[in-house]
């Protein structure tokens, strides 16, 4: 069997190996789509095929919706050219469930799949016919948080940025570039109203989003390209909208057993592959039943009724504290304690360190024990709720392939928020930064993981990140086995308030960390005797 519109025909067929099919008119849907389109998505990638895609696939199925939506990529065209196109847009939807068993789904809802690449007149002439059209109601993103950067890390504009500032919208290249070259086909059109929304797991993604749309077009103007009424008209929110939200699920790359369990069935053609950009991607997706979507009520030319799906829509602030709740305490600081711990373990998988009794215990006191006094309570999730499934359910399932190494990946953009933003309320409610031992442990961890040496000595690669090269530079000279070794360097990097977010040798955290690092070196099993030390 083969996944395209046509085989959709043979449902005894798809049912027989467990696979639901979509409940609508799927040419139908297209053309209507086609047509008058409601909603482009740019970020074609496995978050929005396993998820986004999803939710409006349960619209359509119970009528509540009668178009779907029009995916682009603005950085890798491979997945369009090789995964999008040759299944009719159409995605394999595994669901690892926590009880051991997996669903499947064919995905239907893309109705047609674009390369923003401004290289290809075809494709962006088709992006400007969709964004002329006042049926146009949303705009949403995953192209993560660096898709929205504007500048290098020494805070220089990027060239591409430079030159799309320079030579004006019918040359833009940078996804941002993009965006504000369509909405300026829009103001051309008739100035209709439009959301642009952001659903990466960043903070204020909104507010990042419409920064740099509005820098872009900014300079536009300086450089002669647009007017002030085209300023004014991406600036009124209650044309152009960026609403805020907190997307949270996990979707780890393609698993060779799901791969294996399609093929067994008699599904054709599901191997991954390697784009030309290193994506690893596969015509199917394997992802965590627990999902969760919160996203700022504010789309000036209406919305898919995206509540009756399973998005929370509110306002800005719950938005905020949610997402605080999940990257500050609930989720996103376990995670990344797990990550530097596990691959100093020689851990490969996530699921398999939470039957590993230290790193639990660790989990569980970052989460319950120092998390949970400083929460931010959204009120519409309980955050207890949250961490529970988090800890019992979501971390353990054994059908998620998901691997340290990979969460370990930018380190150094995360910690600032995911245990940066605690100490930072410990100190502003004056409670004793004593009690913390979870975090300075999670630090101590990622700092030792810098080292290249994992816990029986042996070499180990380190994920990349933007700071690796410097921070390794500043620990340089510290070897294990050698706690001697260690003068003071850590010092420089725990002051570094863009890093922590604030000064921990001045909060008086920096002792602790040093202590917990020193332990950590003095030779093969000294990670897990430093853990079991201080988490007694």
């Amino acid at each position: 069997m083969k996944m395209n519109r046509a085989a959709l025909a043979d449902r005894a067929g798809w049912e027989k190996v467990g696979v639901a099919l979509p409940r609508y008119d799927v040419e139908a849907m297209v053309a209507r789509t086609k047509e008058n389109p409601i909603w482009v998505h740019f970020g074609a990638g496995n978050i929005f095929r396993g998820f986004i895609a999803a939710l409006q696939q349960k619209l359509l199925n119970e009528g509540l919706a009668d178009r779907g939506i029009v995916a682009a990529d603005t950085f890798d065209y491979d997945i369009i050219t090789k995964i999008y196109n040759p299944f009719d847009n159409l995605t394999m939807n595994v669901t690892l469930n926590p009880d051991a068993t997996t669903s499947r789904e064919i995905i239907a809802s893309v109705a047609e799949g674009l390369r923003a690449d401004a290289k290809d007149a075809g494709q962006m002439s088709r992006f400007a016919e969709i964004f002329r059209n006042p049926s146009l109601q949303m705009v949403s993103f995953t192209i993560t948080e660096k898709g929205y950067a504007l500048r290098s890390m020494a805070g220089e504009l990027m060239p591409v940025v430079v030159a799309d500032m320079k030579e004006g919208p019918k040359s833009a290249r940078h996804a941002m570039s993009i965006v504000a070259a369509m909405m300026l086909e829009r103001f051309n059109a008739g100035a209709y109203p439009l959301a642009l929304v952001s659903m990466d797991n960043c903070s204020h993604n909104g507010e990042k989003l419409r920064a740099s749309v509005m820098e872009i077009a900014g300079a536009w103007k300086e450089n002669g390209f647009v007017g002030q009424d085209f300023i004014d008209y991406i600036s009124d929110e209650t044309k152009v909208a960026f609403p805020w939200s907190m997307i949270d699920k996990i979707t780890p790359r393609p698993a060779k057993v799901v791969q294996e369990s399609l093929a067994a069935d008699g599904i054709e053609d599901m191997a991954p592959i390697v784009t030309s950009r290193n994506t690893f991607i596969a015509p199917f997706v394997n992802a965590e039943r627990p999902q969760y979507l919160v996203v700022e009520d504010h789309f000036p030319n209406g919305r898919p009724a995206l509540e009756k799906a399973g998005v929370y829509m509110t306002d800005r602030d719950t938005v905020n504290c949610t997402e605080r709740m999940k990257v500050t305490t609930c989720l996103n600081p376990l995670h990344t304690a797990l990550a530097v711990y596990g691959c100093m373990l020689g851990y490969t998988l996530i699921c398999e360190e939470m039957k590993d009794e230290d790193l639990v215990k660790l989990v569980n006191r970052l989460g319950y024990v120092e998390g949970l006094p400083v929460v931010v309570d959204p009120k519409i999730l309980s955050p207890k709720a949250f961490i529970d499934e988090v800890v019992q359910q979501r971390l353990p399932n054994p059908f998620m392939p998901d691997a340290p190494q990979r969460i370990a990946t930018d380190t150094s953009q995360k910690v600032g928020i995911r245990f940066g933003e605690t100490i930072k309320s410990y100190a502003a409610q004056g409670r004793d930064l004593g009690e913390l031992k979870a975090i300075p442990l999670a630090i101590a961890g990622w700092l030792r993981y810098l080292l290249g040496v994992d816990d029986a000595g042996k070499a180990m690669e380190i994920s990349a990140d933007p700071m690796k090269d410097d921070l390794q530079k500043k620990l340089a000279g510290i070897e294990l086995g050698k706690p001697e070794s260690y003068n003071g360097q850590l010092r420089e990097i725990l002051s570094n308030e863009v890093i922590f977010g604030s000064d921990l040798c001045a909060l008086g955290l920096a002792d602790i960390i040093e202590k917990m690092f020193v332990s950590e070196l003095a030779g093969p099993g000294a990670v897990r005797a430093t853990l079991r030390k201080y988490l007694a």
